[in-house]
């Protein structure tokens, strides 16, 4: 089993990573901002930032999902997800 570190001590699973998301790029989308906000609705946001989150981890585990935002860039985390 292997982790991906977000920020601020948040590590999650690689196999329950469904897709890493820049946030600037996708909140263009009146799509994405929608399905930011059903998840805020309904307590699925976690912030894992201790600054301004610059990507989203969008990631699915024991029937649950979750919406973590990172202060780390899309590239960063995906570069830490290669090295896994």
């Amino acid at each position: 089993m292997r982790y991906l570190h977000l920020g601020k001590g948040k590590v999650v699973r690689d196999d329950e990573i469904i897709g890493i998301f820049d946030l600037d790029i996708t909140s263009q989308s009146r799509l994405t901002r929608s399905f930011l906000s059903a998840c805020e609705k309904a307590g699925e946001v976690e912030n894992a930032a201790e600054d301004i989150p610059k990507s989203f981890v969008v990631c699915e585990g024991r029937g649950q999902r979750s919406l973590i935002l990172s202060q780390m860039n899309t590239a960063t985390l995906l570069k830490r997800s290669n090295e896994l």
